[in-house]
């Protein structure tokens, strides 16, 4: 007979569970190829992001216009990734943590958005920066539904 103590010190036969130090470390296991890849997207969508301020840089005071675009293609970008990976193809089961929360993760940049916003307030631009809050939140959200349904209008849906 075994007793709770035997359950907790291992398997002791078939029916009884692994210890919790056993059942966590499969879930580590298990989650390692997504946690990598998802920090691989990142570094890929930051990457990406860090060159567009250089490209585009933003003086201090101004409207943050390259943030703003950033935000607005980035989900764009998302709005037809998850219609394509959702409704027309059955992606691996890594494709959606590495590019939807890596790259397009490490790629926007609401973080940035939000201490832009604050700078420009404490600099003396509330106007700029309450034009800036409400410009991206618009933009982003025409962005990922405009995105999507352009994206299911145009690319034929897999039958179900």
């Amino acid at each position: 007979m075994t007793t709770p103590r035997d359950r907790i010190a291992g398997p002791a036969g078939p029916g009884v569970a692994p210890a919790p130090t056993a059942r966590r470390r499969e879930a580590a296991r298990a989650q390692a190829p997504v946690v990598a890849v998802v920090a691989a997207g990142g570094a890929i969508g930051a990457s990406a992001r860090y060159g567009a301020s250089l490209l585009w840089p933003t003086a201090p005071g101004s409207f943050p216009w390259t943030t703003l675009a950033v935000n607005a293609a980035g989900c764009a970008v998302i709005g037809v990734f998850m219609v394509v990976v959702t409704e027309v193809w059955a992606a691996h089961r890594l494709v959606r943590p590495f590019f939807g929360t890596g790259v397009l993760g490490g790629f926007t940049t609401f973080s940035t958005y939000a201490v832009d916003v604050q700078r420009l307030v404490a600099d003396g631009h509330a106007r700029t920066g309450a034009a800036y809050l409400a410009a991206t939140v618009l933009a982003a959200l025409a962005a990922v539904w405009c995105a999507a349904e352009g994206t299911r209008r145009l690319i034929p849906r897999r039958r179900k």
